[in-house]
């Protein structure tokens, strides 16, 4: 027989078994997941949680779908995280400092606690790569964000109120419209994705058995 653990879910106390996720662990003591479940394959971001070992003062995020449970664990979510995001058109502003100065002055005011980078679910160091956005080196600022998913768990620690997924967004794509090198085997996609060419496929693929599409994509990692 599976080994079975405690969890308190928002406050509540379950007994779950141990090699659960903390969203499959939700669902197994009987929650319906209708907002913060998303992919669940850890790239979304929208299953922010939180969550406290009984006996350590340690406060801890990470993404429930990824995360497993343990004993005496207190956990609370954060489906969602009010952001602040500003209005731009890409095609009318350009990489330079004073555009973020202008759209995310908020940055300027980090204390450097590093509170952000702690917090990260994906590990990243955001910390840094807003010191990137703040001297304007958006190609670095892009690459060191680049696996960010959007959960918002750093800005919910941070004292300065910074927005750092909606910085970061704002990095990616100056560097992309503007700073990195151009690719024509993306305007190639682009043009087979407007022409239909991969909608069939796309829908035999949404057919296929969750079972089936999990072995395709063990298979590919396998490859890799």
């Amino acid at each position: 027989m599976e080994q079975m653990v405690n969890v308190f879910l928002f406050g509540k106390k379950y007994e779950v078994p141990e090699s659960l996720t903390i969203m499959e662990a939700m669902e197994y003591s009987g929650y319906q997941l209708v907002r913060g479940c998303g992919c669940r394959n850890g790239f979304c971001g929208a299953c922010a949680t939180i969550y406290r070992i009984a006996g350590d003062r340690e406060l801890k995020a990470c993404l429930a779908c990824s995360t497993k449970v343990e004993n005496n664990m207190y956990v609370a979510t954060l489906p969602y995280f009010p952001l602040v995001k500003e209005v731009y058109d890409i095609e009318k502003i350009k990489p330079t400092e004073q555009i973020m100065m202008q759209l995310y002055p908020e940055i300027y005011a980090c204390v450097g606690c590093n509170a952000c980078t702690k917090a990260c679910s994906q590990g990243l160091n955001v910390m840094q790569y807003i010191a990137y956005a703040q001297r304007g080196e958006y190609e670095k600022c892009a690459e060191e964000s680049f696996d960010c998913v959007m959960c918002g768990i750093c800005s919910s620690r941070c004292p300065a109120g910074i927005s750092h997924p909606q910085v970061a967004m704002l990095a990616r794509r100056l560097n992309g419209k503007y700073l990195a090198p151009h690719c024509d085997h993306l305007d190639d996609r682009i043009r087979e994705i407007a022409e239909g060419k991969y909608e069939k496929l796309i829908e035999d693929l949404m057919q296929k058995p969750l079972s089936e599409i999990k072995e395709l994509y063990n298979n590919r990692e396998i490859e890799k």
